[in-house]
């Protein structure tokens, strides 16, 4: 039998046997009036409270004190660590071993997360993570999203394994986060508790997410800042969440952008902000037909126009110019940008252990 059973096990025999014996052990009890007043010996009161009152003790409640105060706290922790009936870190562990097995798939599942929180409309209340209704068609087959099927299909499984105790919604967005800690990044905080939607009536109009390229630098910041500012966002949150940008690979089929940010697409850290500025990057056309850069030493990595913006704007190179001098500061802020991200419309979460 595991250890903690049989702990558990233990402190419900000794819980017993304490009842029983301090049941029949009273405590010293004297006359006054109509009302018998237990006596508590000196050793046992209480120092007066700045109050004036004075909180009597006795043995009895005493030892309960001391047993289900022991007792509550290991199954409070138990509690956290298994809310709803769904283990939280089981359900991590599946997902970093999907990982393990593809480090692929980890910028991929970051990019799930991203697209499933990033709908919310702080005006109308809409969109957001909390309906997990990216996993409709509907909505997969809005223009940003092409592509981001494979990661649905990858975690159905996992869904399933748990019998639909997990909403797709915390599965999706625990996924990104596992991922992000998983490729060397930040431990993203993470709260359960989103309910799915049951039909795409809550699925979004297209168009809510960023686009790569607006024309203009000018454009395109203006783009970005009305995109991210209807979910509530700055200019630091948005040049932070951006450096995600340090995971993956623009794939021409999907997006019709191709290649690598970086030189480690499967591990997260500021080098994405670092080869912003170390880098000379020449504008080319992919097969497809899109206007990206590339790097003129390598020609191996490519930047969005969008990613341009980063350091052609004034106001948001001064914090991208902050990233690429220190990572540690870059991991400060993500997190709570990427959290803020994925919480975005929710209501009501729950903190568990993952």
């Amino acid at each position: 039998m595991p250890t903690k059973p049989l702990v558990f096990v233990s402190l419900v025999i000794f819980a017993l046997v304490v009842l029983v014996s301090v049941r029949n052990v009273p405590d010293p009890v004297v006359s006054q009036g109509m009302v018998a007043v237990r006596r508590v010996p000196v050793a046992c009161r209480a120092q007066e409270s700045p109050s004036g009152l004075r909180p009597i003790f006795n043995r009895r409640s005493a030892l309960k004190g001391v047993v289900f105060g022991g007792m509550s706290s290991i199954l409070a922790n138990q509690r956290a660590a298994k809310a709803d009936g769904v283990d939280y870190k089981a359900v991590k562990a599946d997902i970093e071993d999907l990982i393990r097995k593809d480090m692929n798939k980890g910028p991929t599942l970051v990019r799930l997360a991203w697209h499933s929180s990033g709908t919310y409309d702080k005006m109308s209340k809409t969109g957001g993570s909390g309906p997990g209704t990216i996993r409709f068609k509907e909505e997969l087959a809005h223009g940003a999203n092409a592509g981001l099927e494979n990661p649905v299909k990858w975690l159905e499984p996992i869904y399933k394994k748990y019998g639909g105790d997990i909403s797709y919604a915390d599965l999706y967005t625990l996924s990104g986060v596992t991922a992000i800690e998983a490729l060397g990044g930040p431990s993203v905080p993470w709260r359960a508790g989103r309910v799915d939607a049951m039909d795409p009536s809550a699925v979004t109009p297209d168009g809510r997410l960023p686009a790569a390229d607006m024309g203009s630098p000018k454009d395109t910041a203006a783009h970005l800042r009305a995109i991210f500012g209807r979910m509530g966002f700055n200019d630091q949150e948005i040049v932070a969440l951006a450096g995600a940008h340090a995971l993956g690979r623009g794939h021409v089929d999907f997006s019709g952008y191709d290649g690598p940010w970086t030189f480690t697409p499967t591990r997260f850290n500021n080098a994405y902000y670092d080869l912003l500025y170390r880098l000379d990057w020449v504008p080319t056309t992919t097969s497809a037909g899109k206007e990206q850069y590339t790097d003129s030493k390598t020609k191996k990595l490519m930047m969005l126009p969008a990613d341009l913006v980063m350091i052609q704007d004034p106001k948001f190179r001064k914090y991208s110019q902050l990233y690429a001098k220190d990572n540690a500061k870059f991991f400060a802020d993500f997190t709570k940008a990427f959290q803020k991200l994925e919480e975005l419309g929710t209501s009501n979460l729950q903190s568990v252990q993952f």
